[in-house]
């Protein structure tokens, strides 16, 4: 699918739209979109195909097949995504598709383990949205992030792991020798064990008018939505690693990238600052803070203003970029398990020396885990020993 891209006709002002967009950037499934607004032939095959009405998202997959205004559940069965498994009971379930999640079922599988591996997103989690991965071990001259996850899940599938998409875990139970989850649409499976691998996902900013525009200029991912504002001005808010490499990436296509700090620093890779700095593209505002994001059905304005360390100080202006990618840190994605799972402060999971959390035969790895470092790598690395822990545990389990 990565190489046949689909048609999607919207418009930004369609929460319908976006939530597509949202759905399709998340499967990693690339598209064209097109807008009707002020576009009479894309308004006249709208209304063609849907006998006259003007029908949003209008979506064409590569076969020629038509769908109007589809829900997820819909477009996932047309794109031939797996989101019911073959069974109901497992060796092991892994909520999640990233490095440790994949690397984990892969593991365990080659041992001959049955394995179910549950994702909502895109296979590869963020690893599969990142532009590129140069410090990897392996791959000395680097590799995009989509063609690393395409590899790690080619290769759990050759032992066996099976794999559903598009599918939200919404729930985790205990009961005597298993485990139980539920989806998304209903159904449960149990295992053994389970390894929680759902990573984090990005803050938001909290900020009037953040919600209502999520889509219509107010994204999370640069690779997925940068393309679509080539030649134009777009903000970058953050002060972290992310938020500097995606600035970078971001040049690629637009013409100016403002960088909003709310410090005095950059928390970066050296390298990684020091290009920042030499790309004439980009311009770093430190002490600056986002107050409000303006716009009706798309976004119109930015008020940013001062900050003097955590105090946001008198006096405000207005800037107009195309978008505002937003980069102010990661959440753990564990708000669905059950409260008798052990979290930190931040709630992230607090697993012990063998990974199991407070939940026997409930292990966690990779960036939803306490400790965790937030690289590839040693998510990677998790996913592997993960994997020995439970492959000790079910001997006894």
């Amino acid at each position: 699918m990565a190489d046949d891209k689909l048609e999607l006709y919207g418009a930004n002002w369609c929460g319908d739209c976006r939530r597509a967009k949202k759905f399709l950037g998340e499967q990693r499934i690339h598209y064209d979109w097109l807008d009707i607004t002020d576009n009479d032939e894309a308004i006249a095959f709208v209304e063609s195909v849907n006998d006259g009405k003007r029908r949003i998202p209008t979506i064409v997959l590569p076969d020629d097949r038509v769908l109007s205004n589809p829900s997820n559940a819909e477009l996932a069965a047309a794109l031939g995504l797996r989101t019911q498994a073959k069974m109901n009971y497992y060796d092991t379930i892994i909520v999640g598709s990233g490095p440790a999640g994949l690397t984990a079922a892969l593991y365990l599988a080659r041992e001959g383990f049955e394995v179910l591996v549950i994702e909502k997103s895109g296979l590869g989690g963020q690893t599969g949205i990142t532009d590129r991965l140069d410090n990897f071990p392996g791959f000395p001259e680097g590799i995009t992030g989509g063609e690393f996850a395409d590899r790690l899940v080619q290769q759990a599938k050759r032992f066996g792991v099976e794999i559903l998409q598009a599918q939200a875990v919404t729930g985790l139970r205990p009961e005597a020798e298993s485990r139980y989850v539920t989806t998304s649409d209903g159904q449960e499976y149990g295992a053994r064990a389970v390894v929680i691998a759902t990573g984090s996902t990005y803050k938001r900013l909290e900020v009037p008018g953040e919600e209502e525009l999520l889509g219509a200029g107010v994204h999370f991912c640069a690779t997925c939505d940068g393309p679509f504002y080539r030649g134009e001005h777009v903000a970058v808010v953050g002060g972290g690693a992310s938020a500097a490499e995606e600035s970078l990436f971001l040049t690629r296509f637009v013409d100016q990238v403002t960088l909003l700090v709310r410090g005095d620093t950059l928390k970066a890779a050296p390298v990684v600052i020091d290009k920042v700095h030499e790309n004439n593209k980009i311009e770093v505002r430190y002490n600056t803070s986002v107050r409000e994001l303006q716009g009706a059905n798309k976004l119109e304005g930015l008020i940013v203003g001062a900050t003097d360390g955590d105090a946001t100080v008198n006096g405000a202006e207005t800037l107009n970029p195309a978008a505002v990618f937003l980069f102010v840190g990661l959440s753990p994605n564990s708000g669905w398990l059950p409260d008798n799972i052990e979290r930190n402060d931040h709630g992230f999971l607090c697993t012990d020396k063998t990974l199991q959390t407070t939940t026997p035969g409930v292990f966690a790895a990779g960036d939803v885990r306490h400790g965790a470092t937030n690289q590839a790598a040693s998510a990677a690395g998790e996913g592997a020993t993960v994997a020995l822990m439970v492959r000790e545990y079910l001997k006894e389990a």
